[in-house]
């Protein structure tokens, strides 16, 4: 390989620049022709396949895992938090269609929100008993609150693609909201606090999952989770007798 250096000394408004020429002389292919620092991409991508290198391809980006959950919130609502947390919990795992109906019955006083938590004050009702309590009310304001949620967070799943049967109530989420404060007047010239407890809601629907068919072997193994140690070294023992 041979190669030639030139130097030139270019006058250009009284300020010399020197310009280098370099000429390589060699075989087409050979180890020589490399891609000269400064060229131009195309000068490089034609290199590459005179010598058979190429870049090596990205890797393929992952694929767009498939949204399964839509959601809604409202914040400030102006209903009490401890019916609308009552609420929020009775809805909590049932079906969106579902839950429409239940809701309808509440605002007819043919079905009742049981009230478990904050239950104090809270009178009886014999419709209380399907759910295995005795305390319920019928909190329309908050049935009003939700339900519109829930028809939100149901077009953001037609959004989604997601089927309307499909959908069930993940999580309702019920967080205090700073209290609204007033004032009321009483007798003698005292003045009371009158004040509002509003809520931050927020629900999640998703698709409910594929049901696994219960097993038809007699001897198959149950679930031993609930059980204390004692109970399943019994379960066990009796399970190698038989």
């Amino acid at each position: 390989m041979n190669v030639i250096v030139r130097w030139h000394v270019v006058a250009e408004f009284s300020f010399p620049k020197m310009v280098i020429f370099i000429t390589i002389e060699g075989k087409q292919g050979s180890s020589h022709n490399r891609p000269i620092p400064g060229s131009s991409n195309t000068q490089r991508a034609r290199q590459a396949r005179q010598h058979g290198c190429f870049a090596t391809p990205p890797p393929p980006s992952p694929p767009t895992p498939k949204k399964v959950a839509a959601r809604a919130r409202g914040e400030y609502l102006r209903t009490h938090f401890k019916n609308m947390r009552e609420v929020g919990a009775a809805l909590s795992g049932m079906k969106l269609t579902k839950a429409y109906a239940y809701l309808g019955d509440v605002v007819e006083h043919k079905q009742v929100i049981p009230f478990r938590r904050f239950s104090g004050g809270v009178g009886r009702a014999s419709q209380a008993k399907q759910f295995k309590a005795t305390q319920g009310r019928w909190p329309e304001k908050s049935v009003k609150f939700i339900t519109r949620l829930l028809k939100n967070a149901e077009a953001n799943a037609d959004a989604k693609s997601l089927e309307l049967e499909d959908l069930i109530i993940k999580n309702i989420g019920v967080q205090q909201a700073p209290k609204t404060r007033r004032r009321t007047y009483r007798a003698h010239g005292r003045i009371n606090p009158y004040q509002g407890h509003p809520c931050h809601v927020e629900i999640i629907l998703g698709v409910s999952g594929e049901e696994v068919e219960r097993s038809k072997d007699k001897d198959a193994v149950t679930s031993l989770s609930s059980l204390n140690r004692r109970q399943v070294a019994r379960k066990r023992i009796e399970a190698a007798r038989a």
